[in-house]
């Protein structure tokens, strides 16, 4: 029996030194001695009863399960029969004993159910290393050999999910090997379910550190008080400045409705008398200055209200300034909801709103102070030519 297992030793452990790729790294000699290994353990317990043969049989399909990696990683247990088979032919070994290590090294394909105790040893053996005290640095192991050997990509989270599920799924066949390794195992899975939920924990306390430093950021983004004080100063003074131009336009209107009223009630009746025609001209011309005062004043003051409406093309480019009620006074409260909606959301859109209403309410105290400063002029000018057309037709008479 010695003499076929150290055989089989020597060659198998050549064979994959020689052959196997640097990128097995779980799947090599390591790891077959390791299976080797607990199949002696297993065979050596006296609750174990098989043969000599059997067990001899049992440590050489061992050695070969795995030695088709070096051929292909799919369906790589057919391959090790092909390699067990043509060295066991060479060593003479029986088609029968040959048939029997084929059957046993079948049987740690995945998903193999076993059908007697030499493939539950092969199987429990094969998947020993669950309850090992280094199982995380064989898991380890082979999530690289994956990397290298299947270019597959998995996280950190995906593997200890995979890693679970394999171990709560995970059955040893042969009693021995469940009342030896099964405590240890449920301890590697205990493990790992911690681990999963310190990974979990960790993971919902980044995502609270990204909303919060993104709630952080957005605030950064929005204008700071100095910004939000210059526009309302701005603004409060250019509603100021309008508010004292129509004062000063009503004020001039007032004054110059009542030399109307008083040139009406007391100077136009004495024009009639022949005595007073000299006081016509400069009438007159008092009462010309004093309507074009109240016309301009009047302009000074008139409202300018627009069609008041728009469209979501309008809120899409950011045409249309939202903040001035000549623009959406024809609207539905529906469409204005929904636009303000819109702005509020593009800080962009707000701020340039907010410039544009600044800028136009600029542009209308513009036209108002030009307004009133040429009202004055009229004014003014109207008073001292009445005021000297009066004064040459007193003149004028008196000399007569």
């Amino acid at each position: 029996m010695n003499t076929l297992i150290d055989k089989t030793e020597n060659f198998v452990t050549k064979y994959l030194n020689d052959n196997l790729d640097s990128s097995f790294v779980y799947h090599n000699i390591a790891h077959t001695q390791r299976v080797v290994g607990k199949v002696y353990e297993l065979i050596e317990d006296e609750s174990i009863v098989i043969s000599d043969n059997e067990k001899e049989l049992l440590i050489v399909a061992a050695w070969f399960h795995d030695t088709g990696f070096t051929k292909t990683i799919e369906n790589h247990e057919k391959e090790s029969v092909k390699i067990a088979e043509g060295f066991l032919k060479s060593e003479n070994v029986s088609k029968a004993d040959i048939e029997m290590i084929s059957k046993i090294i079948l049987a740690t394909e995945m998903g193999y159910e076993p059908k007697n105790l030499l493939e539950e040893l092969i199987r429990d053996a094969d998947c020993a290393h669950v309850s090992s005290k280094k199982y995380e640095d064989y898991t380890a192991l082979l999530r690289k050999e994956w990397e290298l050997t299947l270019n597959k990509k998995i996280s950190k989270t995906e593997w200890l999910e995979e890693n679970i599920n394999f171990l709560t799924n995970h059955t040893f066949y042969s009693p021995l090997a469940a009342s030896k390794w099964e405590k240890r195992k449920g301890k590697n899975l205990a493990n790992l379910i911690q681990n999963q939920n310190k990974i979990k924990a960790s993971t919902e306390k980044l995502k609270q550190k990204k909303a919060e430093l993104k709630f952080k950021k957005e605030k950064l983004d929005l204008p700071d008080r100095g910004i939000e004080t210059m526009f309302r100063v701005a603004l409060r003074n250019h509603i100021t400045l309008s508010d004292i131009a129509d004062t000063k336009a009503n004020i001039l209107l007032s004054v110059n409705a009542i030399i109307i009223s008083v040139a009406l009630s007391n100077l136009l009746p004495k024009l009639d008398n022949p005595s007073n025609t000299y006081l016509i001209y400069p009438t007159l011309i008092f009462l010309g200055f004093t309507v074009a005062s109240i016309v301009l004043s009047v302009l000074a003051t008139r409202p300018n209200v627009t069609k008041g409406q728009f469209t979501k093309e309008d809120v899409a480019d950011k045409k249309v300034n939202l903040l001035f009620f000549g623009n959406f006074h024809q609207m539905s409260l529906k469409d204005f909801e929904w636009a303000m909606g819109e702005m509020m959301q593009d800080k962009d859109y707000l701020y340039g709103s907010l410039t544009k209403d600044l800028y136009f309410l600029g542009l209308v105290l513009n036209r108002k102070y030009n307004l009133l400063r040429t009202t004055y002029t009229v004014f003014m000018v109207g008073i001292v030519v009445s005021v000297i057309a009066f004064g040459v037709a007193f003149a004028t008479s008196g000399a007569a």
